[in-house]
C-alpha cells in the first residue's frame, strides 16, 4: 500500500473515515487489474492513475471522483467491464468512468476521426457529469508531467493535441492553474530551447529585483493596513508560455521583473474590491484605459476580478488584481471551486458552466456529424469576448468578432431566424460586420422566417451556425416533402392520398426502413426514391416498363423557375420556358431540369430510370428570369462589341457575364452570359444581333 501514501495523505483532509475505506477498496481493484503493465518510464502502471487521482483530491474533490481517477483505465486496458464496475463501486462512478474511457475498441478510418469521436464522447459525458473532463484533464495533466519517456514525434503530437483541446477546455472551466501548468508543459514539449531561454530570463530578473518586488508589496499592504482594510497581498509570476505569446506578438519585454509579474489583493468582501481600487490608483498613478471590470461584467468562464495597471517607483509597471477570498478560489480552481460543501450556492463559475453544458447539448441535437459538432465546441472554446446591449440594457456576452446575427441567435432562436435587419446605437448596421463592445443593438424581425444561408459565411457563435443549419435543414426537407408529394401524386394520376390502402402503405413503409410517409415523401423528393415506383407498389398494380416510347403517355410535371430549392437549373445547358425539357433524378438533391438536346442527357432513351418528365408552368406573368449563354462571332472592327451591349439592354435583357477569345481568319467568339423571360424573348435577342454590322453569326450554347 505504500503507492497509496501519496493520495491517502490528502484525502485525509477532507474525506470522512467511511468513504476513505472506499477509495481505498478502489485502489486495490485498480492496481491488481493493473497487476504487470508498466508505463513507458517502466513503473508500474498503477502509479498513473494515483497520480491522477492526487490531482482531483488536490481539488478536493467527492470520493466518488476520487474513486473514478483510480479506476479511470481500467474498463479501457483490463478486462473490467463497467457492469462490474456498476455492481462495486455504484452507477455513478462507473458511469464518469465509461465516459473518460476512450473508444479504441470502435475501428476509425482516420486517426482524426477516432480523435473527433473521442472529443466527442467526452463531451458528451461531461454534459451529464463535469466530474468526466475534470478526471480527463487531470489525466493529460499527469501524462504531459511524465511526457520525457515517450519518442520525440509522440511527444509532439500529445503536447499538440493538449495545446488545441485541453488547455481552451481547461481555459472554459474557469482552472486558470491547470490550464497555464498544460500550456507550460506544452511549450517545454514542443520548443524546449525557446522555453529554457525565457525560463532563464525570468530567473535572472527575479534574482536581480526581488528588492522591487518586496517593497511594492510591503507598499501595498501598507496602504491598506493605514485605512483599516484586511487584506492578503501575494505575487505571482506569469507563465512562460504566455510570455513566449507575447514576446511572438511584440508586446512583451524584459524591460524589468514587473513586466512579468502581477500582485493580487485578496479582500473579505466585493464592496472591499472597489474601496481597494481607490487606494491603488492613490498609492500609483493608473495607467489610462487600463482599469478592467470583471466583477460586474464576469468572464464568459465566470471568471471575476477588478483588473488594474499602474506606473510604480522608478517608473515600473505595476499590475494588480483585486478580489475576494471566493473569486480567488474561482480563479485558481474554477468549476471544481467548494465542490465539497454540499449547501453553498453555485459560483458563477459553476452557474455559466451549466450554461455552456446545455448549450452544447443544443448543438449536438442541431448537428449534422461527430465533426460539425466539434467545429462549433471548438468555436465557443477559443473565443475572447464582447460586451453589448439590448435596447432595454440587458448585457450581451458574445465572441469577438460576433455579429448582429450571432447577437439575435444569442436572444433566441426565432428572433434569429426572422433577422432581416439590425440598429446599432440609432444607425443601419450591415448584418455582416462584427460588432464592438458597448454597442446597443436592436434587430429588426419579419413575421415568417428570412434565414440566409450565406450568413454561415461570417457568424462566429456556434450556436447561430448550428441554428442556421438546422433551420436550413428542416426547410430543405420542407422542400423534399411538398415536391415528393406533387411527384407522387402526379404519378398515382390521383389529387389525394386517401385512396391508397393504409395496410399497404404501412408495409411500403417498413420494408423501406421510413418511420412515417412523409418521410417517404422526402425520399422522393430528394431523388432517392422514384415515384413513379413507388406509385405502382402503393396501387397494387405490377410495375409497367414503357415500350411504345411514346412520351405523350407520360403526364408530366409542371414547373416554374423558383418553386422549390430541389428543383435546380442544369448550368450545362441552361434551359429556359419554351425548351423541350427533362428532369434527372439526382439522389439527395431533388430534380435537375436539363434541355432535351443536352449531351449530359442522351441517356434517357436507352435508360429512363432516373428521369422524369416536366414541362412548364403556363404563367400570367413572366416576372422570373432565367440565365442563357450565347455565342457571338464578330469581326475585329472598333464599336462592335459596344453595339452589341447597347442592343441587348435594348430588348430588356442584362448582361450577366462577357468574355471573348480570338479564332482563325481574325474572328473573336464573345461568350455572354444573359437574362431571358423565355425562348421567344431569347430568339429575338439573337436574330436582332444577327443583323448588326461585324457580326458573323449570333447562337445560342446548348
Amino acid at each position: 500500500m505504500d503507492l497509496f501514501e501519496p493520495l491517502s495523505s490528502i484525502i485525509q483532509g477532507y474525506l470522512p473515515a467511511e468513504q476513505i475505506e472506499r477509495v481505498k477498496r478502489a485502489f486495490v481493484v485498480a492496481r491488481d487489474a493493473h497487476e504487470g503493465q508498466f508505463r513507458s518510464s517502466g513503473e508500474p502502471y498503477i502509479t498513473h492513475p494515483v497520480a491522477v487521482a492526487c490531482i482531483i483530491a488536490e481539488m478536493k474533490l467527492d470520493h466518488e471522483a476520487v474513486m473514478a481517477a483510480l479506476l479511470h483505465d481500467v474498463i479501457e486496458d483490463t478486462p473490467y467491464t463497467e457492469e462490474q464496475l456498476a455492481e462495486e463501486f455504484g452507477a455513478s462512478v462507473a458511469e464518469i468512468v465509461q465516459g473518460v474511457s476512450k473508444l479504441d475498441k470502435l475501428k476509425f478510418r482516420t486517426r482524426q476521426e477516432a480523435q473527433v469521436e473521442n472529443f466527442r464522447k467526452m463531451i458528451l459525458a461531461m454534459t451529464k457529469d463535469v466530474r468526466v473532463v475534470l478526471i480527463k484533464l487531470s489525466d493529460r495533466t499527469h501524462n504531459m508531467r511524465t511526457l520525457g519517456a515517450l519518442r520525440p514525434d509522440k511527444r509532439l503530437r500529445i503536447a499538440k493535441e493538449t495545446l488545441e483541446i485541453y488547455t481552451p477546455l481547461a481555459h472554459r472551466l474557469g482552472m486558470e492553474s491547470l490550464k497555464n501548468e498544460l500550456e507550460d508543459l506544452c511549450f517545454k514539449a514542443m520548443y524546449p530551447y525557446r522555453y529554457e531561454v525565457i525560463k532563464r530570463s525570468v530567473e535572472t530578473a527575479r534574482g536581480n529585483l526581488q528588492e522591487m518586488i518586496l517593497r511594492i508589496s510591503a507598499e501595498i499592504k501598507a496602504r491598506l493596513d493605514e485605512v483599516g482594510m484586511k487584506c492578503r497581498v501575494y505575487g505571482k509570476e506569469r507563465p512562460l508560455y504566455y510570455l513566449y505569446q507575447k514576446i511572438r506578438e511584440k508586446t512583451q519585454h524584459f524591460n524589468s521583473i514587473l513586466d512579468i509579474y502581477s500582485f493580487r489583493v485578496v479582500v473579505e468582501s466585493v464592496d472591499n474590491c472597489y474601496r481597494v481600487l481607490g487606494q491603488m490608483h492613490s498609492l500609483y498613478k493608473p495607467l489610462p484605459f487600463q482599469v478592467k471590470d470583471y466583477i460586474a461584467v464576469p468572464k464568459t468562464n465566470g471568471y471575476q476580478s477588478l483588473h488594474t495597471s499602474m506606473i510604480g517607483p522608478r517608473g515600473v509597471p505595476v499590475d494588480v488584481l483585486i478580489r475576494t477570498e471566493e473569486m480567488d478560489q474561482m480563479a485558481r480552481l474554477g468549476v471544481a471551486a467548494h465542490w465539497g460543501y454540499q449547501d453553498h450556492v453555485s459560483t458563477s463559475v459553476q452557474v455559466r458552466t451549466q450554461q455552456w453544458l446545455k448549450s452544447i447539448v443544443e448543438m449536438q441535437q442541431s448537428a449534422g456529424n461527430s465533426a460539425e459538432f466539434i467545429e462549433n465546441v471548438k468555436s465557443d472554446l477559443f473565443s475572447s469576448d464582447i460586451y453589448v446591449f439590448t435596447p432595454k440594457g440587458r448585457i450581451v456576452q458574445l465572441p469577438a468578432n460576433a455579429t448582429a446575427v450571432d447577437f439575435a441567435y444569442a436572444l433566441h432562436t426565432d428572433i434569429g431566424d426572422r433577422c432581416i435587419g439590425a440598429v446599432v446605437d440609432h444607425n443601419p448596421y450591415p448584418l455582416s460586420q462584427p460588432l464592438q463592445s458597448g454597442q446597443t443593438i436592436e434587430i429588426q424581425t419579419a413575421e415568417t422566417i428570412r434565414l440566409n444561408a450565406l450568413w454561415l459565411n461570417f457568424v462566429v457563435t456556434a450556436k447561430a451556425r448550428s441554428c442556421i443549419r438546422s433551420t436550413l435543414k428542416r426547410q430543405q426537407r420542407d422542400s423534399a416533402v411538398s415536391l415528393g408529394k406533387r411527384q407522387l401524386l402526379l404519378s398515382l394520376n390521383s389529387q389525394n392520398f386517401e385512396q391508397i390502402d393504409p395496410l399497404v402503405k404501412q408495409n411500403l413503409l417498413d420494408e423501406l426502413k421510413l418511420a412515417s410517409f412523409d418521410d417517404l415523401l422526402a425520399e422522393i423528393g430528394l431523388g432517392n426514391q422514384i415515384s413513379g415506383v413507388v406509385a405502382q407498389r402503393l396501387s397494387g398494380q405490377r410495375l409497367e416498363i414503357d415500350t411504345d416510347g411514346n412520351p405523350e403517355n407520360n403526364q408530366p410535371l409542371a414547373i416554374q423557375g423558383v418553386d422549390s430549392s430541389l428543383i435546380s437549373f442544369a448550368k450545362c445547358c441552361l434551359p429556359v420556358p419554351g425548351d423541350e425539357i427533362i428532369a434527372y433524378i439526382s439522389s439527395g438533391k431533388g430534380l435537375s431540369i436539363h434541355h432535351i438536346g443536352c449531351r449530359n442527357v442522351q441517356d434517357y432513351a436507352q435508360d429512363q430510370r432516373h428521369y422524369m418528365p416536366v414541362s412548364w408552368e403556363i404563367a400570367k406573368e413572366k416576372s422570373v428570369e432565367f440565365d442563357a449563354e450565347i455565342w457571338i462571332d464578330i469581326l475585329n472592327q472598333q464599336g462592335v462589341l459596344a453595339d452589341i451591349t447597347t442592343a441587348v439592354a435594348k430588348m430588356k435583357s442584362n448582361i450577366l457575364s462577357i468574355q471573348s477569345e480570338a479564332r482563325a481568319g481574325g474572328v473573336y467568339q464573345v461568350k455572354m452570359l444573359i437574362s431571358v423571360k423565355d425562348k421567344t424573348h431569347l430568339d429575338a435577342i439573337l436574330h436582332k444581333l444577327s443583323y448588326l454590322v461585324g457580326v458573323v453569326k449570333a447562337v445560342r450554347s446548348v
